[in-house]
C-alpha cells in the first residue's frame, strides 16, 4: 500500500479507501461478513475509512464501527459526513451550526470512538451563511471532536470561498473535498475542482 498526505495536510491515508456507502446496512448487513471484509482491508494497508450518517440511516456507521473498535486508533483514519436529512424534523438536515454539531456527537456514538480524523460537509447548504457553516466545523476541530475537515460534491467556487472566509478569520479551512470522480465522471472534477483545489493545497479522495 502507498500513502499520501492530504493536500497540505500532515496526514497520511492509504491510496484506497474502504467506504460505507451502498454497501453496510444496505447490501450487507451480516456483521461478520462486515468484520471479514474490513480486517481483509486494514491487514492490507488500508487506513482511510470512509463513512456518512446518511449511509443506510446510520446502521453502515455502526457496522463498521463494531470492528473498527477492535484496532488501534491510532492506526486509523475515519470520516464521516453530515448533510441529508436524518428525520422528518425540520432541522435534522443540512449545515446549520445546530445540526453539524448535534450529528458529530451522534456519529461518533455510532462509531464508537471519541474522534473522527476527518468531517465532510456532504453537500454545499445555500440555505446557511457561509460564515455559520465554516465556524461550526471549526467547532467540531476546535472541540476535538474531528482533526480535520472537508467538503463534498462542492462547487469549486464554494471550496474556495470557504477556505478564504476561514484563513481571513483564523479558523480551520477545509483540507479536503471528496467529489465524484470516475473514468466516466471526470470533466466536472478536472475543469472545475482540480484547478483550485490543486493551487490552495486542499486534497482529493
Amino acid at each position: 500500500m502507498e500513502y499520501r498526505n492530504l493536500g497540505k495536510s500532515g496526514l497520511k491515508v492509504s491510496e484506497v479507501a474502504l467506504g460505507g456507502w451502498e454497501t453496510y446496512g444496505a447490501g450487507v448487513d451480516d456483521q461478520k461478513m462486515v468484520r471479514d471484509i474490513v480486517t481483509a482491508a486494514y491487514d492490507n494497508g488500508v487506513n482511510f475509512f470512509d463513512q456518512a450518517d446518511i449511509y443506510a440511516k446510520g446502521r453502515s456507521e455502526e457496522l463498521m464501527g463494531a470492528v473498527l473498535k477492535e484496532l488501534p486508533r491510532h492506526t486509523l483514519v475515519l470520516s464521516s459526513k453530515v448533510f441529508w436529512p436524518m428525520s422528518d424534523d425540520v432541522n435534522d438536515r443540512g449545515l446549520s451550526r445546530k445540526h453539524v454539531l448535534e450529528s458529530i456527537d451522534k456519529t461518533l456514538k455510532r462509531l464508537e470512538t471519541d474522534y473522527l480524523d476527518i468531517y465532510f460537509a456532504h453537500r454545499y447548504d445555500p440555505d446557511v451563511p457561509m460564515e455559520e457553516i465554516v465556524m461550526a466545523f471549526d467547532q467540531v476541530v476546535r472541540d476535538g471532536k474531528a482533526l480535520y475537515w472537508g467538503t463534498s460534491m462542492w462547487p469549486a467556487a464554494r471550496i474556495a470561498q470557504a477556505a478564504e472566509f476561514a484563513r481571513a478569520n483564523g479558523l480551520h479551512g477545509p483540507v479536503t473535498e471528496q467529489p465524484e470522480y470516475s473514468m466516466l465522471r471526470r470533466e466536472r472534477v478536472e475543469k472545475e475542482i482540480l484547478p483550485y483545489t490543486a493551487s490552495a493545497g486542499i486534497g482529493l479522495v
